[in-house]
């Protein structure tokens, strides 16, 4: 039977320190498939780096640089050849002291740049851990080169086409021969500019990569064990998912849960590319498969809670029977980049959620130029402080019986909004923030651990 090819991600806890990137290339040096390894920027670095660019004073931008100098070269002295990653390591690090010392306007386009840095340091580092520990003849590939993009710094679109003609022209030549380490997160425009896809986004690089390389396995290697019913730190009883399928793990990802970065299960799903869900630190325990048609189809999978919602509830008696208002509101919300997540109408009324999160790439605050907008033809209602909680599963839609347990589960509890009925997988209602933990425990115990 011939190698699989795979791509594998690891995030930055699995690239944290020397011990934790050789549990890594234990990982890799195990398995005899053919594999391309995504990496994140080391812990904490993505951090450092955003406060560079956050600071205006040249002296503590330059100590940031240093602390990250310090951090890297720690590092890269614990490889045994250590000559091997140092000249590239210390050429992107003086590449970050002359940022910081030059005095320049920080433009969106310079941000992305100075990322970057992150991921293209970890990816050297972790080459040189990866030939070492394995033998393997690991190379270092830097994914700007295939990884096309539009010049929406901050938050980059990948260009699909683009990707797909580069990856065949420039990466697959090097996987008959030799083991591929590139960087997640960032990509170059038509012009060569670094770009990054938003923050979360090394998921999406490897899942972009494994479809244009037309990949048999996504890994994704992570802090957690697995998928689970619900977030453990919420509630007991909780229990790992060996198998969940692509639709029921995209509205998983877009409801609240951490494990997946929202955008991954697209291109998966467009290539039918299955997904593998393991921990980095304890590789032997038994991960989830995310896959096109699971074995089992439960009606209700897991529980998912998203904080930092906002209820936007507009009014206007032009709705009632007229034509045209819905497309006005969303054509001005679209105008401003504002994402909705739920929506709900009466005859005269349209209640939205709106992720209040910032670092949520896509969505942005109600600004008063947006709400005065708004009340040019309609009364606003704005409330904050919401939770969005969403039962995944199967069939929700067309399951009887279901409306009782939930309800009988959320007595007491004061429902802002209900949506259900547009998914057959999922079942979703926003409830105060401070209520909202205590929902999903009724809610896993009722349906999951019952």
């Amino acid at each position: 039977m011939p190698d699989l090819l795979k791509v594998a991600k690891f995030g930055g806890t699995s690239m944290a320190d020397y011990h934790a990137m050789k549990r890594c290339a234990g990982i890799v040096g195990s398995d005899p498939d053919k594999k391309v390894i995504v990496v994140s920027a080391t812990a904490g670095t993505t951090n450092l780096l955003t406060e560079f660019i956050a600071e205006s004073d040249k002296e503590r931008r330059l100590d940031i640089a240093r602390r990250i100098r310090f951090k890297h070269l720690e590092l890269c002295n614990l490889i045994q050849d250590k000559f091997s990653p140092q000249k590239k390591i210390l050429g992107l690090l003086d590449e970050l002291e002359q940022i910081a010392v030059r005095t320049q306007l920080m433009t969106s386009m310079l941000r992305d740049d100075i990322l970057s840095f992150g991921e293209r340091l970890s990816s050297e580092l972790f080459t040189a851990v990866l030939s070492e520990q394995t033998g393997k003849d690991a190379h270092c590939f830097d994914v700007r080169e295939i990884m096309r993009t539009d010049n929406n710094f901050g938050s980059a679109e990948p260009v699909i086409e683009d990707i797909a003609r580069l990856t065949e022209e420039k990466l697959l030549p090097f996987l008959d021969h030799k083991c591929i380490v590139t960087q997640g997160f960032i990509g170059s425009d038509s012009h060569g500019f670094t770009t990054t896809l938003g923050r979360g986004g090394s998921d999406y690089s490897a899942a972009l990569l494994a479809e244009a390389l037309d990949a048999d396995v996504l890994e994704i290697w992570t802090d957690v064990t697995a998928i689970y019913t619900t977030d453990p730190r919420i509630a007991e009883g909780v229990k790992p998912i060996t198998e969940i399928s692509f639709d029921e793990a995209a509205e998983l990802s877009v409801f609240g849960a951490k494990v997946l970065h929202p955008a991954t299960m697209v291109p998966a799903i467009r290539k039918n590319i299955r997904v593998y869900v393991g921990s980095s630190i304890e590789p032997d325990k038994p991960g989830t498969w995310i896959v096109k048609e699971t074995k089992d189809h439960p009606v209700i999978r897991a529980v998912s809670l998203r904080r930092n919602q906002t209820l936007l509830t507009v009014h206007s008696l032009d709705m009632l029977h007229r034509f045209g208002f819905l497309a006005r509101l969303f054509t001005l919300l679209a105008d401003h980049k504002i994402s909705v997540d739920l929506v709900t109408t009466s005859e005269v009324s349209v209640a939205l959620t709106l992720d209040s999160d910032m670092n949520t790439p896509g969505k942005q605050k109600l600004t008063d130029e947006v709400l005065v907008e708004l009340r040019s033809f309609c009364e606003v209602e704005i409330e904050r402080d919401l939770a969005l909680i969403a039962l995944i599963g199967n069939r929700l839609d067309t399951t009887a019986g279901l409306s009782g347990p939930v309800f009988g589960a959320l007595k007491e509890i004061n429902v802002r909004l209900i949506c259900h009925g547009a998914s057959t997988h999922n079942l979703c209602f926003l409830v105060s923030e401070k209520e909202a933990e205590k929902v999903v425990q009724r809610l896993h115990k009722t349906f999951i651990e019952s």
